[in-house]
């Protein structure tokens, strides 16, 4: 089958791989229908993410139909068309127990090299490194799916492949982003990156009752989608504007009651703390850039919440503890737990509260997505979310 590989730092090629094949009573093959490339592919991409190796199936954001099942799955059968979450759960242990799908601790065959960085090690994930299991992604024309008889939702027949497609990963990703700030009645919510997460976190802010929400980028195309697709009451172009001073006018001189990190590792900035960092990662001194993040930090107002959505890999430099402390700041933060919400999303979906696919800027076939990657990458031909076609 072809399939889309990462080859090296910022080099992906389209190549025949072998066709997946059963390996658990637990697993099914699907034939992948349509599939995208997601913010935190750039970090595999560019090089971030430890574990990478020639040749790796790249793609977290997949869906299809299922054309094979393992012996021990009885919620699916051949013909399903499903929507796969990303992160990689068994139902059985005591985070799936706890809806904390994105913690399993029996899905990361590789749970050992998770566990010398980050302490314990959270799921497998299709297509992100080895560190995180090894498992060959959805960017292909066939995928296996361990654990097939949880993760796996049925779709139904009347929506189309791409508005239930984010289901995968960057719907409930942003919803979770929005519903980890414990939004109340009249709070104005900050988004510190609108490509496609921030924007479906926009969206989800206002689905869970926020008053204002503040797109903050750097991309005219992309603050432009905030304010007309996601709904976005303000934008900030940090690049042009003073960021504190219009958060503080905007917001009446509080800040936001709450701020989102959409952004990650890769984090942008203009001026010494961006030169810091990128001194700073380039010495390999520090592995992220958080520039957003600190940020969202400093400009939330006292007592606030902080969620952090976007993708951090390992240790950053210059991280205002002093400000969480002093200002009963609450962090909240964590891979998103899809499962928990792929049922009631859809079921937004089908109501007609929203159409995620609105970020889609770019239609491709698997061939073309070389290419793809390079314009996301480099924020070209107004690139905010490729979706591809096997």
């Amino acid at each position: 089958m072809k399939a889309t590989c990462w080859m090296g730092t910022q080099q992906v090629q389209v190549v025949d791989v072998p066709d997946p094949q059963i390996l658990n009573p637990r697993d099914a093959i699907v034939r992948i229908t349509a599939t995208a490339i997601c913010g935190s592919d750039l970090h595999l991409y560019n090089g971030f993410i430890p574990g990478m190796r020639r040749g790796d199936v790249l793609g977290h954001e997949f869906m299809g139909e299922v054309v094979e099942v393992g012996s021990a799955v009885r919620t699916l059968k051949s013909g399903d068309r499903v929507v796969v979450p990303f992160p990689i759960a068994c139902g059985n242990c005591s985070q799936c127990e706890r809806e904390m799908y994105s913690l399993c601790e029996n899905s990361n065959p590789n749970a050992v090299m998770a566990e010398k960085l980050w302490g314990y090690s959270p799921a497998g994930i299709f297509g992100y490194s080895h560190l995180l299991g090894g498992f060959a992604g959805g960017q292909a024309e066939y995928a296996r799916v361990p654990f097939a008889d949880v993760g796996p939702i049925k779709v139904p027949a009347h929506l189309s492949d791409e508005q239930v497609l984010f289901l995968s990963d960057i719907f409930p990703t942003g919803y979770m982003a929005a519903e980890a700030c414990n939004i109340q009645p009249g709070d104005t919510i900050a988004v510190w990156g609108c490509g496609p997460v921030g924007q479906l976190a926009i969206a989800s802010a206002y689905l869970l009752g926020a008053e204002r929400v503040i797109g903050i980028d750097r991309f005219p195309y992309r603050l432009r989608t905030a304010r007309e697709r996601a709904g976005a009451w303000a934008t900030i172009n940090y690049e042009e504007e003073d960021l504190h001073e219009s958060l503080m006018e905007l917001t009446g001189g509080r800040g936001p009651d709450s701020t989102i990190d959409a952004v990650g590792l890769e984090g942008h900035a203009p001026g010494l703390h961006g030169a810091y960092d990128r001194v700073k990662t380039a010495l390999m001194l520090e592995t992220d850039r958080p520039a957003a993040l600190r940020q969202a930090i400093m400009e939330c107002r006292s007592g606030g919440t902080v969620s952090v959505a976007g993708v951090y890999g390992g240790f950053l430099d210059s991280f205002p503890m002093g400000a969480i402390v002093n200002r009963s700041l609450t962090i909240k933060s964590g891979q998103t737990h899809v499962h928990r919400y792929t049922r009631p999303l859809l079921d937004r979906i089908e109501r007609g509260e929203i159409d995620p696919s609105f970020v889609i800027t770019h239609r491709m076939t698997l061939a073309e997505a070389p290419h793809g990657y390079d314009i996301f990458s480099h924020k070209e031909d107004g690139c905010l979310k490729v979706v591809l076609a096997p």
